[in-house]
């Protein structure tokens, strides 16, 4: 998310504006603001968040539209935000925690690494994927609790699912209520090892790949420019609507990128959070749960490897969109949260 992140040769065309670290950021602004803003676009990224659980958890693989019609017909459109609430309730502080673990890693490695005599695109590039990496591990302490109840909440009552979940759910506090009566405070953290093994490498991949891409991206948008405009020199300063493209579409590529590389172990964690682990051949497992091999063998049986991408079209529509409106929402959070900030 460094904007001063442009490799050298890209510098000398196109001047970035520089990026606004955590010692820069009004931090009661920040936090508010962010609050706000991070609800609405989980808001409209909900239904696809909803589609791509209950793929992963069917018995047979069906196309993202003919579920989603079936959803909308059985449930109406509420259906589609099915536990959205309790969702919302768990984002709020995870995205605050998430946000401090991210900005205050990202301004320490920088500026180690600067000093250590990486060079400014290097640097960031680390900087981005340490940061990535420390703030999903961080945010798993509040997020995996609120997947497991609001995962529940999403699947109930759907068809042709895998050993589901046998009870049935009025809201999020009487799920998370069963599910502490059922197994205890641990089967709120059912599956948070697989989690961060899922979002800890996924953060760290996207984080990276945002660095990189935005550095190729602005290359291309300096040299355009440049052949474009050349009577004005080899400098140039982007708008603000640059500024946001670039953004946006660096975002939603990391987003791809990283959703194709996590998407197996996204699938699994979600099963292992979703269902009961019941099976007919070993009863005994339904107390404890389904083990992270029994899923991988069930998934395999089910449709073989490919098995495992259920659900990759929602997923990385998800990831893109949700990618880039968090990435442009981001940044204006932080120019709005700047002290003594002037605006775009």
């Amino acid at each position: 998310m460094n904007l001063g992140a442009a490799e050298e040769e890209s510098a000398q065309e196109i001047h970035i504006p520089a990026d606004i670290n955590w010692e820069m950021l009004d931090k009661s602004k920040f936090f508010v603001l962010g609050a706000a803003l991070f609800s609405g676009v989980s808001g409209a990224l909900y239904p696809a968040v909803l589609m791509k659980t209950r793929q992963q958890v069917c018995h047979s693989q069906g196309s993202c539209i003919r579920t989603a019609f079936t959803l909308v017909r059985h449930e109406g459109l509420r259906g589609l935000y099915r536990g959205f609430g309790t969702s919302l309730m768990g984002t709020i502080p995870a995205r605050a925690l998430y946000m401090t673990a991210l900005e205050v890693t990202k301004s320490n490695v920088g500026s180690a690494a600067i000093s250590l005599g990486f060079t400014e695109a290097k640097a960031a590039a680390v900087a981005n994927a340490v940061g990535g990496l420390s703030a999903a591990m961080a945010a798993q302490l509040v997020w995996t609790p609120v997947d497991v109840v609001s995962q529940r909440l999403m699947v109930q009552g759907s068809a042709g699912l895998v050993n589901a979940s046998r009870c049935n759910y009025v809201n999020g506090f009487d799920a998370f209520r069963k599910i502490v009566r059922a197994d205890g405070p641990k089967g709120l953290y059912r599956g948070f090892g697989i989690s961060i093994l899922t979002y800890a490498p996924s953060n760290a991949v996207w984080w990276a790949s945002y660095s990189v891409a935005q550095r190729m991206v602005w290359g291309g948008v300096g040299c355009y420019v440049c052949k474009k405009d050349e009577e004005n020199g080899n400098t140039i300063k982007p708008d603000s609507k640059t500024i946001m493209a670039v953004q946006g579409v660096s975002a939603a590529i990391a987003g791809s990128v990283s959703a194709l590389i996590t998407m197996p172990l996204d699938t699994i964690k979600t099963r292992l959070q979703v269902l009961d682990g019941e099976d007919s051949s070993n009863s005994s497992s339904s107390k404890r749960g389904p083990s992270i091999g029994q899923t991988v063998r069930n998934l395999v049986r089910e449709g073989g490897w490919t098995a495992c991408y259920r659900g990759l079209g929602p997923r990385c529509a998800s990831m893109s969109m949700s990618a880039t409106t968090m990435i442009t929402t981001y940044e204006f959070l932080k120019r709005l949260s700047a002290k003594n900030h002037d605006g775009f």
